[in-house]
C-alpha cells in the first residue's frame, strides 16, 4: 500500500469517526433568542433546535395553546422570534430530519432507535418520569450534548 492510499484511508476513517461522534452532539446554537430561554426553557430544558425538522417545530409553534396538555401561549413577537430561530437551526439532512408523527422528539424514529434498550420500567422511575426528561440521564442535554459517555441513568 502506497503513502497516498494510506492517507486516503486514514482521512476516511477520521471523517467517519468524527461524523459518529457529532451524531450524538447536536449542539445548541449560540444565537438562542432570549425569548426561547425565557418562555420555553422556563418549563423544560431548552431542546436543541436540531433535534427536530422545521416542519415539526412549526407544528409545535402553531399549537402552543394546546402544548402537550398545557396552554403555553406566548406573545406574537416571541412566537415570530423563536419560530425563525427554530426554522433556521432545525434538523436538515441529518438523522433527525424525519418528522415525528406528533411533533415530539421522543416519538421520532431516531429516538426510538437510540433508546431501544431502555426498558419501560426505567421511563417510569420517579427520578425520570417521562421520555421527554432528557436531562434525567443526559447530563449535558441543555447544551445539545447527548454523547453516550455522559449518560447516567438514575435509580
Amino acid at each position: 500500500m502506497n503513502a497516498i492510499t494510506r492517507l486516503i484511508i486514514a482521512g476516511s476513517c477520521a471523517a467517519l469517526l468524527s461524523a459518529n461522534v457529532l451524531a450524538d452532539n447536536v449542539g445548541m446554537p449560540n444565537s438562542m433568542p432570549k425569548s426561547y430561554a425565557a418562555e420555553c426553557a422556563s418549563c423544560h430544558i431548552p431542546y436543541a433546535s436540531g433535534l427536530l425538522p422545521a416542519k415539526s417545530w412549526r407544528g409545535i409553534m402553531t399549537s402552543l395553546d394546546k402544548h402537550y396538555g398545557t396552554d403555553a401561549s406566548i406573545d406574537q413577537k416571541s412566537v415570530a422570534e423563536i419560530s425563525a430561530w427554530l426554522d433556521k437551526y432545525s434538523a436538515g439532512s441529518r438523522k433527525f430530519a424525519e418528522p415525528s408523527p406528533d411533533n415530539r422528539i421522543s416519538s421520532s424514529v431516531w429516538f426510538a432507535r437510540k433508546h431501544r434498550e431502555v426498558g419501560k420500567d426505567v421511563w417510569l422511575r420517579a427520578s425520570i418520569k417521562s421520555r421527554a426528561n432528557c436531562a434525567a440521564c443526559h447530563q449535558q442535554a441543555a447544551q445539545g450534548d447527548f454523547d453516550e459517555d455522559n449518560i447516567r441513568i438514575p435509580k
